[in-house]
C-alpha cells in the first residue's frame, strides 16, 4: 500500500501587519478580518500578544476548556480563509506552564496581540470532507480569478441639430 501524496501548491505572498486591542476575541477578528480582505488562503506568520481568557480545543476532546487567568501567547499557527480556518494557539501562564489546541472564540487579549498574516493570493483553501477520518481537511486549489466588475461604456455624444 502506497502512501497518499501530499497535496501542494505555491504562490507569491502578500503581507499584513495586524495589532488587536484589549477584550477583542482573537478568532473572531481573524475570521472578520479574512473576510475584509476576502482572503482565500492565508497563515499566520508570527504572533506575540497576550490574553485573560484562553478558550480551546484539547486534542481529543468534543468541547471547550478554558482558562482565566493571564497568559503569554506563545504560538498562534494555522492557515486562515474565508472557508473556513485551521488555527492551533499555545500559551504560558506565570509558572510557564504552557497549554495548547484548537483556537475557538472566547479568547480575550488582554494588552495586545501583534500578529503578521501572510496571504497566499495564488491559492484558495477549501475544507473538504476526507475519506480517512470523515473530517473535513484542506484542500488546496488554484485561486479562481475574481470576477471583472462590469465595464460601463461612456453613451454617445448626439450631435446638435442645425436649425
Amino acid at each position: 500500500m502506497s502512501a497518499a501524496s501530499p497535496v501542494s501548491g505555491s504562490s507569491a505572498m502578500r503581507t499584513y501587519a495586524l495589532r488587536l486591542r484589549p477584550g477583542q476575541d482573537v478568532r473572531q477578528e481573524l475570521q472578520a478580518f479574512a473576510r475584509q480582505h476576502q482572503l482565500k488562503a492565508a497563515c499566520i506568520l508570527t504572533s506575540v500578544g497576550s490574553l485573560t481568557t484562553a478558550t480551546l480545543r484539547l486534542a481529543n476532546q468534543e468541547g471547550p476548556t478554558v482558562y482565566h487567568g493571564h497568559f503569554e501567547v506563545v504560538s498562534l499557527v494555522g492557515t486562515l480563509a474565508i472557508s473556513g480556518s485551521h488555527l492551533h494557539l499555545s500559551v504560558a501562564d506565570s509558572t510557564g506552564r504552557t497549554v495548547g489546541g484548537h483556537l475557538l472564540d472566547g479568547n480575550l487579549v488582554y494588552t495586545t496581540l501583534e500578529l503578521v498574516i501572510g496571504e497566499l493570493p495564488e491559492l484558495e483553501f477549501r475544507r473538504e470532507a476526507d475519506p480517512t477520518f470523515g473530517y473535513k481537511e484542506l484542500t488546496i486549489h488554484p485561486a479562481t480569478p475574481a470576477a471583472a466588475p462590469p465595464v460601463t461604456l461612456p453613451k454617445p455624444a448626439r450631435a446638435k441639430k442645425k436649425q
